[in-house]
């Protein structure tokens, strides 16, 4: 005696699992350029690493004796997986059941992906298409009673969703029409990634058109519209770079933040030095100039990993390795507003210095900043009360920070360029220029009598410039040690790599006491 036929009969409900929503609609998926959910866990994970969990549930169809005919499955699929040998938990929506809509999902499903995550201390990657909130308008009929958001027993997921930000990384991605819950689900992320032929909105178009508004998916929700938002990160062509991105994304992370994240091999000479940064910064103030080759030549070669390109353009935010070791990285982009902090960079500094006190990041800022943005469309989308949160944000930091200052640091925003009242490291080169405002402007208010007395105006104009030009040299400040060091620019590296070797003893792994992160 044995157990041969409850074996068999498991595996012929395995088998309607693979089968999905049937071949019809896994075609359907195919011919609209896109992957099944179980193909999308595939070509993400660690080959044949998937141990799925609940592949048998969903709703059986029996005979008159009680004979199983078949099973529509459950149109979550989750389970445990290994990404570059890395364990990871991964939830993937099935479109082809009921187009990812909560009529047939079973709940229990996405919120035990969510618990193994926060529980095991497990990053999670949630693979996305659909609704996947309480159902379509059928559902009424249905189920026969209308649905309340946050009804009774109804708000577990939303508990762990939420801790989950501030306890292990979470990765989503959109891969196709993202509504409702789905929408939630993927900002709720600290990295999230959309095909640009996907998009993602708080209702459809559908809906939407009762507003009066007829859009298409595209123009209501597409890529364009929503990295420039701000509500998801990254944009790419093919689902492929999208898992590529996801993988890329957790390799600089730990797998919680009761641990650190992992220093990995490095071939890179520390102590490598580019004649090119010599003349990275142009003499003339107004001229800008590219950062991003500067990014490229002081950290390790090909380590840097940008996030959020597309919003709050005049900051680089990125991942990026300094001998082996992983640090957030930020830097002024003066071809966005001269640098200036808008009210959007305001919030992208925000996010992502709270994400790297969350997971135990050196910060690295490489500062252009000639202040807040100003003027009217500033005033109105209330830059210098962002800026303020901007300011508490860094100054709640704990983990080590350390200042290159290549150009600008004026006003209050120059201020917000290292954590108030503890210690970080801070470098200054050569083509630093800094102070309370720019002379450019600030000039004809400050000295307006004695450019009105004065014969030719022009001239007392220059005369004045020239005389504050000479006070402003970053060389007048390190007198005074008003600045720590002024740095040739060739030994940026090797001064990073030194921060980063300090910093490594310095982290400490467990949750931050001070800070929640936000998606």
């Amino acid at each position: 005696m044995n157990w041969k036929l409850e074996l068999d009969e498991l595996a012929r409900r395995e088998a309607f699992a693979r089968e999905m929503g049937g071949v019809d609609k896994v075609k359907r998926q195919h011919d609209q350029g896109r992957l099944t959910v179980r193909e999308r866990i595939d070509r993400l994970i660690d080959k044949n690493s998937f141990h799925e969990i609940g592949a048998v549930s969903g709703i059986g169809e029996y005979d008159r004796t009680g004979e199983l005919k078949a099973v529509t499955p459950a149109n979550c699929v989750f389970g445990r997986a290994r990404v570059d040998g890395r364990t990871v938990v991964v939830v993937g929506d099935d479109f082809t059941v009921r187009g990812g809509s909560a009529d047939a999902s079973i709940s229990a499903k996405p919120l035990m992906a969510e618990e193994m995550a926060h529980d095991f201390r497990l990053p999670i990657v949630r693979i996305i298409e659909g609704s996947g909130g309480g159902g379509s308008v059928k559902t009424i009929e249905t189920k026969g009673a209308a649905n309340l958001p946050g009804g009774i027993g109804g708000t577990r997921w939303y508990r762990f969703t939420t801790e989950n930000l501030s306890r292990v990384p979470v990765v989503a991605l959109g891969l196709g029409s993202v509504a409702g819950l789905g929408a939630a689900r993927l900002a709720a992320s600290h990295y999230s990634i959309m095909t640009r032929k996907s998009a993602m909105f708080v209702a459809g178009p559908p809906v939407v058109k009762a507003l009066g508004q007829n859009l298409s998916k595209e123009e209501l929700g597409g890529a364009d519209i929503q990295t420039r938002a701000g509500a998801v990160d990254h944009a790419v062509d093919t689902e492929e770079e999208a898992f590529a991105c996801a993988r890329r994304f957790l390799s600089y992370l730990p797998s919680s933040v009761y641990e650190l994240p992992p220093t990995l091999p490095c071939i890179d000479n520390p102590e490598r030095t580019e004649e090119a940064l010599m003349k990275a910064v142009p003499r003339n103030r107004k001229q800008v100039y590219k950062v991003r080759p500067i990014i490229e030549s002081v950290v390790d070669k090909g380590s840097f990993f940008e996030v959020a390109s597309n919003f709050g353009k005049p900051i680089i935010v990125g991942l990026a390795r300094l001998e082996g070791r992983a640090v957030m990285l930020l830097a002024s982009d003066s071809f966005h507003y001269g640098g200036s902090w808008t009210a959007d960079a305001c919030q992208k500094v925000v996010r992502w210095v709270d994400f790297a006190e969350t997971f135990h990041l050196p910060i690295v800022y490489l500062m252009d900043c000639p202040g807040f943005m100003i003027g009217l469309d500033a005033e109105k989308a209330a830059t210098i009360r962002h800026g303020v949160r901007a300011m508490a944000a860094v100054n709640q930091t704990t983990v080590p920070w350390c200042t290159v200052i290549l150009r600008n640091a004026f006003g209050v925003a120059g201020v917000v360029h290292q954590p108030a009242d503890r210690f970080s490291m801070r470098y200054a080169w050569p083509s630093a220029y800094w102070g309370s405002l720019p002379l450019e402007g600030g000039i004809e208010a400050a000295y307006r009598a004695d450019i009105d007395a004065a014969e030719d105006k022009a001239a007392k104009l220059k005369e004045i410039e020239e005389r504050l030009n000479k006070l402003r040299s970053p060389f007048r400040s390190a007198e005074k040690f008003w600045v720590e060091e002024i740095i040739d620019p060739r030994k940026t590296r090797s001064l990073l790599c030194e921060f980063a070797r300090l910093a490594e003893p310095l982290r400490k792994a467990g949750p931050p006491e001070n800070m929640t992160i936000r998606p």
